[in-house]
Order: structure tokens, then sequence, then C-alpha cells
């Protein structure tokens, strides 16, 4: 096969599940030919990267994607898409490794907020919505440290709780897609913390924005990384 990309999956399952189908959705596509070539990788056994970060676990996600990235590249795809937010903790070491691009999620979803949400006299104040691997990580508030008129906000330890709630025992843990304490969660950060956009920074929480209606202002990160895999396949 030529002309195809990679997608690093398996970070969850159920969310590289939602990937895809989001994917083939936004494909325009008439026949079969008119769809993108490309293999989904679901290496589940990859260790639990936010674990790992917080010093919970010794067991590294790094070497995994290390060996996903080496046998793909033997099929010389175009690009690879990394699906979890958190593994891109870990972005420089992986880029170490291979020479074919690797498409990092954080960056454009923060790309995305200051393209769309602007103030004059004031900073935007932007919710970061993630696993507390991700926040502890670091890897969106380098995105915004550079950027003057956006000040980034972390939900504090009750509210992060509920994502870690919602991420974990409800999606991970038992399949349970809890529209109410997701819809509580973006009520709070417009109103409790006053915020004017929240980056849904989880494959998770991309899962959750799939299947509820709601109207809070946000920025899916996976959302923006479709579009961008789209954008680079259609070249």
């Amino acid at each position: 096969m030529k002309n195809f990309f990679t997608i690093l999956g398996g970070m969850g399952t159920l969310a590289s599940e939602s990937f895809v189908r989001v994917l083939n959705e936004r494909t325009v596509a008439k026949t079969d030919q008119d769809y993108l070539n490309y293999i989904l990788v679901n290496h589940a056994k990859i260790p639990d990267r936010t674990a790992y970060i917080l010093g919970k676990s010794t067991e590294s996600p790094v070497a995994a994607l290390m060996e996903d990235l080496k046998q793909q590249d033997q099929l010389n795809p175009d690009f690879f898409v990394l699906t979890c937010n958190t593994a891109h903790t870990f972005y420089e070491e992986l880029t170490a490794v291979t020479e074919t691009p690797i498409f990092h999620m954080p960056r454009l979803a923060a790309e995305t907020v200051q393209a769309n949400y602007k103030k004059k006299g004031e900073a935007v104040k932007v919710c970061l919505l993630a696993t507390l691997g991700t926040v502890d990580s670091g890897v969106y508030a380098k995105e915004f440290e550079s950027v003057e008129g956006y000040d980034l906000v972390l939900p504090d330890e009750d509210l992060q709780q509920e994502v870690m709630n919602l991420i974990y025992r409800d999606i991970k843990e038992h399949k349970f897609l809890n529209e109410s304490l997701f819809k509580d969660i973006l009520e709070q950060v417009t109103t409790t913390l006053g915020c004017d956009v929240a980056i849904l920074g989880c494959t998770e929480l991309s899962l959750m924005n799939e299947v509820t209606k709601h109207r809070y202002p946000v920025v899916d990160a996976q959302s923006v990384l479709i579009d961008e895999t789209i954008k680079q396949a259609k070249k």
C-alpha cells in the first residue's frame, strides 16, 4: 500500500475507535476508493501513561511506542498520528527514532485556540481538561507559555478528580459514557472558573464530546487532529 498514514492507538481502545469513526465520517467519499489509506495500530498493552508520569508505575510506555514506530517505519507511511494526548509528553524521544513526521496534537489544539479565541485588553482564559498525567507533564502549558494574551487555567483538586473519574472510572473501566458528569464539568469550567474555552485534552473526553449535546465553548484536540490528518492525507 502506498500513500497511507499510521494511527498509533490503543490508548485507550474506545477512544481510538472513536478517532477512526469520526475520521471516516468526515472524509468526503462517494465510493470505497474515496476513503483514506491508513493502518490502525491498536496497541492496547502499552503501559498507562499517567501512572508512569505520576510515579505510580515503573512501566514506561516509551519503549512500546518506539517499537511501534520502528515496526511501522518499515512500511514507509507518510506520517504518524498519535491519538493519546498524554503520550505527547514523550514526543521528543519518539521523534528521535523516526524521520517520519508525527503530528503534535496538543500543539494543533493550542494553535486552534489562539486562532479562534481573542480578547481586547485582557487575556483569554483557557481551561485544560485532561488526565493528571497530561496536566503535570506541562505538554499543553509549553504551547501557551510564549504566547501573549492567554492564561492557561488548571482545574482545582476536586474538579480534576471528577475529570479523572469520567476518564478512568466511567469510560475506561465501565464503558459508561457519563454525559451528566461531562456537562457538569463543562459548567464548572464556564461558571465557576470563568473560562472562555476549554481544551479537551484527552481522547476519552473527545469521545464524550462526540456523543453529548451541549452549548459550552470547547476545542476538542482529537477533532483538530482529525481535520489535520484529512488535510495532509488529501495532499
